[in-house]
């Protein structure tokens, strides 16, 4: 077996790799960024590996990955299903793997503390891949913090070369996330990049989409052919701003990427239907009752009439998102809106639900990812 170094070059998706003592930790925001905020959900879910994954070039037929993940329980709640590595072989997907072992993060959500429980080092095996010249991808999972810490194979292993396809970073909640997406290359975002034949750089944050400041400068910095923002359901669900702060602060946000990117394609993406969310503000929360009978449900706390006062809905931002990018359309025409109902809609909800009011299922991902590379990846 030949041992192959893990190098950024083996590595696309990510955008920092941080040395552990165990290998290679990748991120999903550069260092900077994580060092200008405190909130620990976002540290959790930048550091999951949603969209990023090894590519080489190889002969080989049997390749060992060798990772550490941390694995997330929430106590109260059913267990989780363990993350799952999809390996495709010249853009199909071939096998799948499941790490066992790791560390666990136990969450208990009515006190908002963690317990963390090291744990051994995992080794996964691929075998029976076709003996030629291929492209090999591993798509880590998108919701377990993963370290690298060996690839072995039994033919030597070479990055794969640039073969000129445009780049597409998106940012956005848990959704793009990959929240309830059954593996890595079944969230909305991989499942559109690879209809549309581009490289997905996902910046998905799961709880995360506030309009932070450090992710902007983040995006700024990306080099991109095609960047998108879906902007909204966090807001909300949070309850974390009013209509007064978030018209300025989507301006500030938008006016930041332009910094970086003067010219490149911008798409704001409104959310899509939220029924909890649609009139109703936040904050989101555990639906309890739900809850003890061993389902997990998310439920809104707020008061429609609060949107009076400047309380944000869905509803609301879809007509402010919409105000904001035709206001800004004469000085940028490189500036479009999508609508996040053409995703998913109340038609598309009667058929396919979400299953915890909240985010969709595998079915759903896959019909927004349709949906989004016809709208907006192949025009």
């Amino acid at each position: 077996m030949h041992s192959t170094p893990l190098t950024p070059a083996l590595v696309r998706g990510a955008l920092d790799l941080e040395r552990t003592e165990h290998g290679l930790l990748p991120h999903r925001l550069p260092a900077r960024a994580r060092a200008q905020c405190a909130d620990p959900q976002l540290a959790m879910v930048e550091s999951q590996p949603s969209g990023v994954r090894l590519a080489f070039r190889t002969r080989a037929t049997a390749v060992t990955l060798r990772t550490l993940p941390t694995k997330r329980t929430y106590v109260g709640a059913p267990p989780r299903p363990d993350g799952l590595y999809d390996l495709l072989v010249d853009g199909a997907l071939t096998a799948q793997a499941v790490a066992t072992g790791g560390n666990t993060l136990s969450i208990d959500m009515s006190t908002g503390t963690a317990e963390h429980r090291p744990g051994p080092v995992a080794t996964l095996h691929f075998t029976g891949l076709p003996a030629r010249d291929k492209d090999v991808e591993i798509w880590l999972p998108h919701n377990e913090t993963t370290e690298l810490v060996a690839l072995r194979t039994d033919a030597p292993v070479e990055p794969l070369p640039d073969r000129g396809r445009k780049v597409w970073l998106h940012h956005g909640s848990s959704i793009s996330h990959g929240s309830d997406a059954a593996s890595p290359t079944g969230i909305w975002p991989a499942h559109a990049a690879a209809l549309a034949g581009v490289e997905l750089i996902n910046l998905g944050f799961g709880g995360s989409a506030l309009l932070d400041p450090f992710t902007a400068r983040a995006i700024r910095d990306t080099p991109a052919d095609l960047i998108s923002v879906k902007i909204g359901i966090n807001l909300v669900n949070l309850d974390l701003m009013r209509l007064r702060a978030f018209t300025p602060a989507v301006h500030g946000f938008l006016d930041t990427i332009r910094d970086g990117h003067p010219c490149t394609p911008l798409l704001v993406v409104s959310p899509i239907l939220c029924p909890i969310h649609e009139d109703t503000p936040g904050p989101g929360a555990f639906d309890l009752a739900a809850l003890s009978s061993g389902k997990l449900k998310f439920q809104a706390l707020g008061d429609p009439a609060e949107t009076a006062t400047g309380k944000l809905t869905l509803k609301v931002i879809r007509e402010e998102l919409c105000r904001i990018v035709e206001q800004r359309g004469p000085d940028d025409p490189n500036l479009s809106y999508l609508n996040g109902l053409d995703l998913y809609g109340e038609k598309d909800y009667a058929e396919l639900p979400l299953p915890d009011e909240l985010h969709p299922d595998a079915a759903t991902h896959r019909r927004i990812g349709d949906r989004f590379a016809k709208l907006a990846l192949r025009g």
